[in-house]
């Protein structure tokens, strides 16, 4: 009888060693190599179909196909358009965020307009998903739906169906009987994906694979998975709270920029038309430590607020603490307000919070983070119907955003009075606006034009 060889695997990085070790040499996480049998790569493979020969460039013909519409305009937009055909889509996103009644209510819409939609779930049986599409009121003899975690099995129900549309929930359930690795392993992982990955380019069927994420919110499993798949989508938000944002962070075939918005309601996911006007119901006027900012989010502008409070510290070191945007950002801009400004700001603790869950990364924000901060630090509101945009350099000096015009535009769709931009972006606003505009070149200005100095 031949002797049992096994190896050891990270289950984070896929790296193997002969023998087990505390800490993965490859990507530096400890306890994370599992003992996996050694697979017989002792078979000769030979290939079945007709050997297919090398093109030029020019020779490859390539149509315009359709796109398939998901039903969700917010969704669409993240794909950039649609759903393409062969596309391998992963979802990834915290436990109870909404993928997977996301993606019941697509199979929903995509079932009503004719499509055959295979739901592939792993995780709940077919009764607990009938309960779950009664309460999203999902309905359609299109729509086909299996609990089967067998690969061998769900190729048979592939080739038998025919689906036009293809959903997997979960990933990291899947598992081929070659394999002696437990479901959710690396070699499971790879393999399940190397295995729709196949079935979506031969077939030409899209499929949106459910992922799970690691408690720092990575995609679970290795790291080739993600660059496997065509699109990676991450579904954002707190459980507790009721709006949902979906971001692309890889996309061939779109954007990576765009981001979907959705509120999480009793019967479902519906979604944001209006984000800014979301964003900023129920904000407090005349109070200081509030400022209104406008993010561009792809191709669409979203007004912010951002709220800061400063209170002297009790203790030698001051506390900075910073939600939804990037901690080293604020301690420079704090930086350039003690410097440039001279506001003593190192005997205060100072927090700020981005309001509604969203995280801002452009520079654009800079005016509205040092405005709330200065008025918080200051005790002097600003005016509830001005809008701060722009960057600002550790000089003192505003620096010009992009696209200022249709940063612009949205502030006046809300009724907003005043916008203070950097100067050099004047010349580069054609419309005739209804707003007030004010042209601004350093932070001195941008003080006295919100706080009178």
């Amino acid at each position: 009888m031949p002797k049992i060889k096994t190896k050891f695997i990270c289950q984070e990085c896929g790296y193997e060693s002969p023998k087990w070790m505390g800490k993965c040499p490859e990507c530096g996480v400890w306890n994370s190599l599992v003992e996996e049998l050694e697979q017989n790569n002792d078979k000769t493979y030979i290939a079945t179909t007709n050997m297919i020969m090398p093109l030029t460039v020019d020779e490859i013909e390539v149509t315009e196909e359709e796109r398939l519409k998901t039903g969700s305009d917010e969704l669409d937009r993240v794909l950039g358009g649609g759903i393409v055909r062969g596309s391998l889509i992963l979802v990834g996103g915290d436990p109870g965020i909404g993928k997977s009644t996301l993606l019941l209510q697509v199979s929903k819409n995509l079932s009503l307009n004719g499509y055959k939609v295979f739901y592939i779930s792993g995780e709940e049986s077919e009764k607990q998903i009938k309960i779950r599409a009664q309460r999203l009121k999902v309905k359609g003899s299109n729509l086909y739906i299996v609990s089967e975690t067998n690969l061998d099995i769900l190729e048979k129900h592939i080739q038998n169906l025919k689906p036009d549309i293809i959903i997997v929930d979960s990933i990291q359930t899947m598992f081929k009987m070659e394999l002696q690795s437990a479901p959710g392993s690396v070699s499971q992982v790879r393999e399940s994906t190397l295995t729709f990955m196949r079935i979506a380019k031969g077939l030409s069927i899209p499929i949106f694979i459910v992922g799970h994420v690691t408690k720092e919110g990575a995609i679970a499993g290795p790291r080739v998975l993600e660059h496997m798949v065509d699109t990676v989508l991450y579904f954002e938000g707190e459980r507790h709270h009721t709006y949902r944002v979906i971001r692309a962070v890889k996309n061939r075939f779109g954007s990576t920029n765009e981001i979907g918005i959705f509120e999480m309601k009793g019967d479902g996911l519906k979604e944001v038309l209006n984000p800014s006007e979301v964003m900023l119901s129920g904000r407090p006027e005349d109070v200081p430590g509030s400022a209104v900012v406008c993010s561009l989010e792809g191709t669409r502008p979203v007004l912010v607020e951002i709220q800061a409070l400063t209170s002297a510290t009790a203790f030698g070191m001051p506390r900075r603490m910073a939600t939804g945007i990037d901690y080293n950002r604020v301690v420079l801009l704090m930086a350039v307000l003690e410097k440039r400004v001279g506001m003593q700001l190192q005997t205060f603790d100072a927090y700020i919070n981005v309001v509604g869950g969203l995280k801002l990364d452009e520079p654009a924000c800079d005016l509205g983070i040092v405005c709330a901060i200065a008025s918080s630090f200051r005790n002097i509101p600003i005016n509830s119907k001005t809008v701060v945009i722009g960057e600002l350099g550790l000089t003192g000096e505003v620096r010009g955003v992009n696209f200022i015009e249709k940063r612009i535009l949205e502030a006046q769709k809300l009724g907003f009075e005043r916008c203070i931009i950097p100067y050099e972006n004047i010349k580069a606003i054609e419309d005739k606006l209804d707003i007030n505009v004010i042209g601004v070149k350093n932070i001195y200005e941008v003080l006295e034009e919100v706080l009178g100095g």
